[in-house]
Parts: structure tokens; sequence; C-alpha cells
């Protein structure tokens, strides 16, 4: 077992991901974690993950300095770094300037914690504070040229730290210092597999449910189909599986998930709520907003589904880490990690429910879900679906959602789609999405001049959906789409290309 305790940051969970990416099982616990609650864990290795905050805050995050007693291998990761310089004798300040982003490293002599990293590898930056004294005992070897601490060691007392980010896409080679660190330093072996996640769950299933039913709210997206065949092989036809069309789906969205689930042997429920979501969406522009009142009647509606059934105790959602992590601190943990947005199946959720909530992906990235589906043999078409988020449309349209706008993105959506299946890209994204904006541009078509809307379109790859980068769509394949969208459909006559990646930017748009 290794264990990552929290300080706040976005990508702990990251942590936890390239942790059990090695195979090795994981567990984040609170920054504020007890010693006597460490050693009756008795992890092989503890680390200590980034933050929002600074360790010269007036009330920073800090844990018990009697952890670097114990004698477990500590590996400390930006923030852990300066707590661990913070409170051995070291000394931290304010740099003058942040370095947010992607620079190069330089690696004094061979290091076992950077065992085939090298000098001029790109690492992935995001400090506002910086190291100016190490504590007595360590010595540092790595720099990069705006900073001269960028890694430090005290071997004898098997502490490390690093002041970049290996956890993220964007650090070349970070696996490495995990790798290095839990096989090489801690000599930790391999022991965590998806049929080892499947037996925990499905056991965790049955304590829970025991004889009630479960309903499950089911999108026709990854995780609540793998939700839907894990709980389904444990319960049977006590799980009732719903769609409700919000009128904020896809085009031909709903006969094609009763189709996908019809293959798999599961009966869906359809209920056609579209009236109901768009009346009160009406005037409402602010995304967060959005997200709560599709939250709260997303489960009004569940819970009146529920009534028709006998015995109906339990809500299921296809939830995952990353949208605990952005929704809200109170839901990781107890990490002090600062909310992003919103989810609808997380932030979003009345404070009183009259239904007991299971999840059982929310300790999952979406790479590892869809491992567990194939484990659990759910067919590649589903598995390898685009994400598709819980509201739907509605936060893929910037401001006032009508029924003629979710009607022109849905068309301009079912043409991106379309035109990347069509050339063999689909597959190569992993999510692609077209978003309709506030906006009407001057345009000419034929001799006629127009004044009519804008959309973008969007198409990103990542792991796990906390950090992304923009897809290099071919140009010839973004003109045919473009040109598709503005001829075939009414309303649309200029088409945007988003070239952000994740951070700074979210992948969707609201």
């Amino acid at each position: 077992m290794v264990i990552i305790l929290d300080f706040g940051s976005q990508y702990t969970y990251l942590i936890l991901k390239s942790v059990q990416q090695l195979n090795v099982d994981c567990k984040v616990v609170p920054h504020d974690i007890s010693i006597q609650e460490i050693k009756s864990i008795n992890p092989e290795a503890i680390i200590l993950s980034g933050s929002p905050y600074s360790v010269l805050d007036d009330d920073p995050p800090i844990c018990d300095s009697q952890l670097f007693e114990l004698g477990f291998p500590v590996l400390g990761i930006c923030y852990g770094m300066q707590i661990i310089s913070h409170l051995l004798g070291g000394k931290v300040v304010h740099a003058q300037k942040k370095e947010f982003g992607y620079v190069e490293i330089i690696i004094d002599g061979e290091q076992e914690l950077f065992k085939d990293i090298e000098t001029g590898d790109v690492i992935w930056m995001s400090h506002s504070d910086k190291i100016e004294k190490v504590p007595s005992g360590f010595e540092i070897f790595s720099s990069t040229v705006n900073t001269p601490f960028c890694a430090m060691q005290n071997k004898e007392r098997r502490i490390y730290a690093v002041q970049f980010h290996p956890e993220v896409s964007h650090t070349e080679k970070g696996i490495l210092v995990f790798r290095n660190f839990i096989y090489n330093i801690c000599k930790i072996k391999p022991n965590w597999t998806a049929g080892s996640f499947i037996q925990k769950a499905e056991e965790k299933i049955r304590q829970e449910v025991g004889d009630a039913r479960v309903v499950l709210g089911v999108s026709g997206g990854v995780d609540s189909s793998v939700s839907a065949v894990l709980l389904h092989h444990v319960i049977g036809d006590k799980l009732i599986p719903i769609l409700v069309d919000t009128g904020l789906l896809r085009k031909n969205e709903v006969p094609e998930i009763k189709k996908m689930f019809e293959s798999m042997g599961i009966q869906l429920d359809v209920v056609d709520a579209r009236k109901i979501f768009l009346d009160k969406l009406k005037s409402v522009i602010d995304p967060e907003k959005k997200r709560k009142i599709i939250g709260n009647h997303f489960i009004e509606i569940f819970e009146k589904e529920a009534k028709k059934f006998d015995n109906v105790q339990f809500l299921a959602q296809g939830t995952l880490y990353p949208d605990v992590i952005e929704s809200s601190s109170s839901q990781t943990k107890d990490g002090p990690s600062v909310v992003i947005k919103s989810h609808h199946n997380v932030g979003g959720l009345p404070e009183k429910l009259n239904l007991k909530l299971i999840e059982p992906l929310r300790e999952l990235f979406k790479y590892e879900v869809r491992v567990v589906g194939k484990e659990l043999g759910i067919p590649d078409e589903i598995l390898y679906r685009h994400p598709f988020p819980g509201p739907g449309l509605a936060v893929r349209i910037i401001g006032e959602v009508t029924e003629e706008k979710v009607r022109l993105l849905q068309e301009i959506d079912w043409i991106y789609i379309q035109e990347l299946k069509n050339n063999l890209y689909y597959d190569r994204i992993w999510q692609a999405f077209a978003v309709l904006l506030p906006t009407q541009t001057v345009g000419v078509m034929g001799d006629d001049r127009t004044y009519e809307n804008v959309c973008a379109l969007r198409a990103v790859n990542s792991l796990d959906g906390m950090t992304a980068d923009w897809t290099r769509i071919p140009y010839q394949i973004l003109r045919r789409i473009s040109n598709r969208i503005i001829n075939e459909v009414k309303g649309i006559n200029r088409v945007v290309y988003d070239i952000s990646s994740k951070p700074p930017s979210t992948i969707e748009w609201e």
C-alpha cells in the first residue's frame, strides 16, 4: 500500500492514477491524518501531493512533522517538496515570478529517482513559491533555468522531492519518476489489477445493496455503461437503468443507447422529460446554475420513477474521480481542493436526497474504467465512445438554452462526428464535440450579406480528463467539416477550432 497525503491539489488523483498504472495498491488520505493512523495502515511509501496553497499562508494545510521520523520512504511533489523544506529546517520564499508551463530539466549526474530521464527532457512546472535553502542533510541534484532547486534528496532517510509535477501528462517521462521511486527505491511489487478491483467492487455492492433495488442513471457514455454491467452482474433484475431524455442529448441518441443496452442484455427504461428541462433552463445563462438545475431535476425524476417499483433504496451513478475533484473539496476525502465546476452528478446533487447513493467507479479515472469494462466483456464500440457530459448540450450552448439552439447544435455535432468517423479519425481522439457561441458575425453567401451564428469545434487527447492537449486534426478534414456545417446547417456562417490545452482551459467550455 502506498498512501498519498492530499494537500488539495487538482492533480492529487493523477498521482493515484500513476501509482495504479504501475499496478500498485494506493490510497488517498487527508493531509492531517494522525501518526497513529499512518502506523495502523503501515504503508510501504508515502507521497505528498501538490496544493493551491502556500506554506507561507496564515493557516496552510500541514502534515505532522513526525511523519518524517517513521522511516517510511517519502516522495514530495511541488507543495510536498516545500512542506518537507518548511518542516525540516529549510527555507521557502515567495518567488518574484510564477513558474507555470513546460521547461527542460537539468540533472546532476546519475540519480536513482531519475533513472532513464535525461537533461533536456520536458517537465511541467506550476508554482509561485520557491525553496531558498534545503534542510540539513539534503542535497540538490536537479535544476532548471529558472529554478535552482528542482529536486532534492536525503538518501539516508529515504526522503525525496521534486518541484515539478511528474503526475501530469505534460511531463513527458513523469511515470518514470514514480516507477523509480516505487520499484527501485521502495522495492514495492505490483499487486493492483482490473480483476482485483471488480472483485472488491462486487463484494461492496452485495454488502451495501442486500435485497434492495437500485435505480441507475444512464447516459450511454462509458461510465454509466460500465456501472450498469457491473451492477447487473451482481444484482441482476434488481437493477433499474433509466435514461432520461432531457432534450439535451445528441442527434439520434435515445434509440442508439437503447439498442446498445439491449445488445448487453439489459432492458432500459426511457423517460421523456424534454419539456421539463427546457422550461426550467429558460433564461438561465450562468453555467453553474444550469448544472444545478439539471442535477436537481435528474434526482426528482429518478425519485419519481423509483416509486413505481418496490423496495428501491439506491440511486447509482457513473461518477469518476475527476468529476469529484473538480466539483467540491468536501467530496474529495476531506482534501482542501478548489472547486473548478460542479458536475451534475456530484456538485449538482440536492442536499436532501431520498435515495442512498452508490457509485462503484468513484475512485477510477476514465482509462481505468475502460480497462475494467474490457475485463467485464463490454464491446469496444461502447468503451471507446467519446465522453459526453451529464448536463448534455446545455453546457455546450454558451448562454441561454433554447429548443432551436439545441436543434442547431445537434446538427453541427452530428456532421462533425460523422466526418471524423468517415475519415477514420474518431478513434484517434479522446473527446470531440461542438460548442454553439452566443455570437453572430457577418458573412457572405452568394451575393448576400449574412449575420449568423458561430460554432466552435473542440477535440482533445487525454488519459484521464484531468489534463488534456488539443488534437491536431489534419486541415483537409477540418476544411470538409467546416464546409459541410456552413452549407448544411442553416443559421451558421462561421466555424472556429479551439486550440487550448487543459490546463489552463477546461475540456468543456462550461
